[in-house]
């Protein structure tokens, strides 16, 4: 390959919007390749930026970065993602996006009545949560959809 089909970091980062931290770490997690200079600083291929456009994409619709890796490792050789990969991966994706949407539905009908945390602070909470037997799943907003509790579990 020829040096000027390398970009710097600086470069991608002002293609991409990712900041040259972000694409760092995701070297570091194995979703990027660089090459080095004799001096050590990092050179990215061009296709690096439909790969950056992939994992936002997916990043943007909930997807989490351990999926993003498991989708970019079924590619053969670490190939940048196509349209027909990103169509196949994003089916694969569906069936937990149509649950976490089906939980904020739940989630926005059920708020002005109450905020699910199994507190006895809101009048509905007496109906729903009587003697505050949902104390007993564990801390925090336990009657939120499990998959609205991702960060806490």
């Amino acid at each position: 390959m020829d040096a000027r089909d390398l970009l710097t970091i600086g470069d991608v980062a002002r293609r991409s919007g990712f900041p040259p931290s972000a694409l760092r770490f995701y070297e570091r997690e194995g979703l990027l390749r660089t090459t080095r200079t004799p001096g050590g600083q990092r050179r990215y291929e061009r296709s690096t930026l439909r790969r950056l456009a992939f994992i936002r994409a997916a990043r943007t619709i909930g997807v989490s970065l351990d999926e993003v890796r498991a989708g970019l490792d079924r590619l053969p050789d670490g190939r940048t993602p196509t349209k027909a990969d990103w169509t196949r991966l994003s089916k694969a994706w569906r069936g937990r996006l149509d649950e976490q949407i089906d939980a904020l539905v739940a989630l926005r009908d059920g708020l002005d009545s109450c905020i699910g945390c199994g507190c006895l602070s809101l009048a509905r909470c007496r109906l729903s949560n009587p003697d505050d037997r949902v104390a007993a799943n564990g801390p925090g907003a336990r009657m939120f959809p499990a998959l609205l509790r991702r960060g806490e579990q």
